[in-house]
């Protein structure tokens, strides 16, 4: 295992947070993150000494609860060398995981029933064969895992070249940060504040075929046409844009995650869709690995998590282009209402609150049901539709109910004769761990509107009703993966 190779900043959405904080993390990660009061606005503009065409006010950060539309947690800027540093010293604590930092993973070959995996140790360079009943290539944009289970990549279309600068500047800290913004997208440069020492990331696009310069800062001067003075330079990276997401998340036993299943970064700043990969895949691995996850859960996993890349990827092209548009136009001396109405094409950003709460999973372990609509990037109505992320509300004694949900299948039971407590037993007594929450809280009562509600893991409801099913154990096949539809 090794660090990330990129200084980049990670933005984390409130639903990560949220996903985070089920783990014991997210006030960790808090703690070593971004400060509240950073700004986090966005501005638009021809030239850094010219009037903004337009400015997005940021959200702020702290607690962001309410009666079931938003997330417990809210949206937290850390590092990505930060973040990474701070999961590792988790791992690194954990008593059932054996982490072997330092090795080098070579290659994998696949078995009829199982995977070999070998390794190179640290310092020694011996070399080990590693038997496993599953693989989770979690390993980059580079994954080793997927060129050896040949899985490739399929791009929107032709990647565009991208240089990103890291570097310190007061002179831009000066400028923009006292008006409240965090990211200054100006001609053909995209400028972020890490929120750190005066330190900023400068993603710049090249001409084809153009070799970078070897002075990064007379590169920025000259697309921002303005003086950087005492700038110091801390890295330089080139990057595509191809939006890349692997043809299939699964080869027999071996599956991919994160950037080793769709290659994102830089573009996104954002951890969120790789954090939702791995806590997807991790419950239902440990679901089989412990005896009550049949065949179709692993199955399930791509069904539910590759649609989500092609959306973020979708979205991403989008904004891109409009980047692109909006730097032509400014170049050709368009006129301020002009660039202004191309900007009212940019789509959300991907941390807002309907697109991530709002993500309704359809797969063979979700018990099907109606459909209501992709919900708008500014709202997310309180629903416990199959498939969404169950809503959360402050309980009368001011706890969260979301704290509430037991570790693994959770029933909620909101009837008034206990009619959830034989269908618990009934789980239990195969082997499928679930807890019975009980409530009569008025507030859950408001945002729930069935009385039996079946949750996950991960917050997404698998199954609701009104009453007691006529056949439970069709729903437990279901949803465990014994049996799909």
């Amino acid at each position: 295992m090794t660090g990330p190779h990129h200084p980049g900043l990670d933005f984390l959405a409130g639903r990560s947070m949220e996903l985070l904080r089920r783990l014991g993390l997210s006030a960790l990660i808090r703690q070593h993150g971004v400060s509240p009061d950073h700004p986090t606005g966005l501005e638009w503009s021809q030239g850094l000494d010219d009037p903004p065409i337009l400015i997005s006010p940021g959200e702020s950060t702290g607690t962001a609860f309410d009666g079931g539309s938003l997330p417990v947690e809210s949206h937290q800027r850390v590092s990505g060398a930060e973040l990474a540093k701070q999961l590792r010293a988790a791992v690194r604590r954990h008593p059932l995981i054996d982490l072997r930092e330092g090795w080098t993973f070579t290659s994998l070959r696949i078995e009829p029933d199982c995977a070999m995996a070998e390794l190179v140790e640290a310092g020694t360079g011996d070399r080990h064969f590693v038997e496993a009943r599953h693989v989770a290539g979690c390993d980059g944009a580079h994954s080793t895992v997927r060129r050896c289970i040949e899985v490739p990549m399929e791009q929107l279309a032709a990647p565009a070249r991208h240089c990103s600068v890291y570097f310190r500047s007061e002179d831009l800290t000066r400028r923009f940060t006292r008006r409240g913004l965090s990211t200054v997208i100006v001609g053909g440069v995209a400028l972020v504040a890490r929120g750190d020492h005066d330190t900023w990331v400068g993603h710049l696009g090249l001409v084809p075929d153009e070799p970078i310069t070897t002075d990064p800062v007379a590169m920025l001067r000259a697309m921002l046409g303005i003086r950087l003075d005492s700038t110091e330079v801390l890295g330089v990276t080139q990057w595509d844009d191809s939006l890349a997401v692997a043809s299939t998340y699964q080869r027999g036993p071996a599956y991919l995650a994160g950037e080793a299943a769709h290659r994102f970064h830089p573009v996104t700043d954002s951890a969120d869709i790789s954090i939702g990969d791995a806590v997807d895949l991790g419950w239902k691995l440990a679901a089989v690995i412990n005896g009550w996850g049949g065949p179709g859960l692993l199955a399930s996993y791509e069904l539910e998590r590759r649609p989500r890349a092609l959306i973020d990827r979708e979205m991403l092209a989008r904004a891109l282009e409009t980047r692109r548009r909006f730097s032509r136009l400014a170049k050709a001396g368009a006129t301020r209402e002009l660039l202004a109405e191309v900007l009212r094409q940019e789509p959300h950003l991907l941390g807002t609150t309907g697109f991530q709460l709002g993500d309704r999973l359809a797969s063979s372990v979700i018990w099907s049901d109606d459909r209501p609509q992709w919900p708008s990037p500014d709202e997310m109505p309180p629903t416990i539709s199959p498939g969404v992320r169950a809503p959360s509300v402050r309980l009368a004694d001011g706890s969260r109910f979301l704290d509430k949900l037991g570790v693994e299948l959770t029933l909620v039971d909101l009837t008034d004769d206990d009619t959830g407590a034989p269908l618990v037993a009934a789980a239990q007594k195969r082997g499928i761990p679930m807890a019975h929450l009980v409530t009569a809280d008025p507030a859950v009562r408001a945002a729930w509107d069935h009385p039996l509600v079946l949750v996950r893991p991960d917050q997404h409801v698998a199954w609701r009703a009104g009453t007691a099913p006529n056949d439970w154990d069709t729903v437990l096949d279901l949803v465990t993966g014994r049996k799909t539809t």
